[in-house]
């Protein structure tokens, strides 16, 4: 990208950003810095101490510093998509929820008015342009640990040839020592790995506190359907759960499937958390302009899991995806992500909808 052209990067307050911001300013871009609001609730982006950290690592830079408000845009978006989801029996992921809706979907479009020809965050991911293809492809991030390709797999052509991943060459200890040596002032700020909005990283407590009327208890069953227990409420439950149960068993008992419909919770062996394959919703390729044939590769049912050969065959005119996996994969999680991968690059993805036993 040529160097006059001018950079809006998304400033959360923390490491990676703020480094993204200079290492930019270094190689010669014009920038500019912007800093979103979320929540009352958020503290990494949308935070108080994030708009503090950002306005201070800005002024140090030298560039220019805007805040923009998304609270209704972040509530509607992803706050009540992660309730309506655990209300469903679903297990949502509202960082891919915010990356589609907000990173790069409103914050693009308004970085853009602001004059922007691009942005930039501070993720672990690349894109480059295939010429072959003519297309921009997602790349992971070549520190292994921390590549986050997977919260990006919803990009579409248009977002991908408007956004900018500086970091994805490097690796966490790299940007450390960079900021370091840049004496930015958030060089030692520790790393949060926790969901923004969600204090203490209990979900639980959250949904009991904002959505009280969606816990109803009832039974907690094993797959035979016979009653082992009281629950407090569905979304207080996930696929592949041990501790919390509350039955004494004589041997360890995890959650197998959320009876909505029932308002139950099944339980069972290990074993039992086991499935073969899913069927996947909401598709998005980015390799790919059509989905009409099966294909091969390699697929993540959650950000933490490893890669597993799979072959995956459309539904419903392309609308739907069946994968069936080489190995059986452990607790697939309606609500979760399925990311399908080409080695290196990123195919598409999809929202689980139902797991194949």
């Amino acid at each position: 990208m040529k160097k006059n052209k001018k950079i809006a990067v998304a400033m959360s307050g923390g490491v990676d950003s703020s480094l993204t911001a200079a290492l930019l300013l270094k190689q010669g871009f014009d920038i500019f810095g912007v800093t979103m609001t979320l929540s009352d609730d958020s503290r990494e982006e949308g935070g108080s101490t994030a708009i503090t950290d950002a306005k201070k690592v800005a002024d140090t830079l030298g560039i220019e510093h805007h805040v923009v408000n998304y609270h209704g845009s972040f509530k509607q978006n992803v706050i009540d998509y992660f309730i309506r989801e655990y209300s469903h029996g679903r297990t949502p992921n509202p960082c891919v929820a915010c990356n589609n809706k907000i990173k790069f979907g409103s914050l693009l479009e308004d970085c853009l008015k602001l004059g922007a020809d691009a942005v930039a965050t501070g993720h672990y991911a690349r894109i480059e342009y295939d010429e072959n293809s003519q297309r921009y492809l997602l790349k992971k991030g070549l520190d292994v640990r921390k590549d986050q390709s997977y919260v990006l797999y919803t990009l579409n052509q248009f977002a991908l040839s408007h956004f900018l991943l500086p970091l994805g060459d490097y690796t966490k200890a790299e940007t450390r020592e960079m900021a370091e040596k840049l004496d930015l002032p958030v060089a030692h700020k520790p790393e949060s790995q926790e969901i923004c909005f969600i204090p203490n990283d209990d979900y639980k407590a959250y949904i009991k506190a904002k959505a009280p009327k969606i816990l109803k208890p009832g039974d907690i069953v094993d797959t035979e359907g016979n009653v082992l227990g009281r629950h407090e409420g569905v979304p207080l439950y996930t696929v592949g759960q041990r501790k919390g149960l509350g039955i004494a068993a004589a041997h360890p008992l995890y959650v197998v499937g959320l009876d909505v419909k029932h308002n139950r919770v099944i339980v069972g062996k290990n074993t039992e958390t086991y499935a073969q394959g899913l069927v996947a919703q909401n598709l998005n390729f980015i390799t790919k302009d059509d989905f009409t044939k099966p294909f091969t590769t390699t697929a993540k049912i959650r950000y933490g899991s490893r890669e597993c050969e799979c072959e995956v065959s459309p539904l419903a005119d392309g609308k739907l995806a069946k994968v069936i996996f080489k190995e059986k994969q452990r607790a697939i999680t309606p609500g979760q992500s399925v990311v399908f991968y080409d080695d290196d690059i990123i195919v598409g993805g999809g929202v689980i909808k139902q797991v194949i036993r």
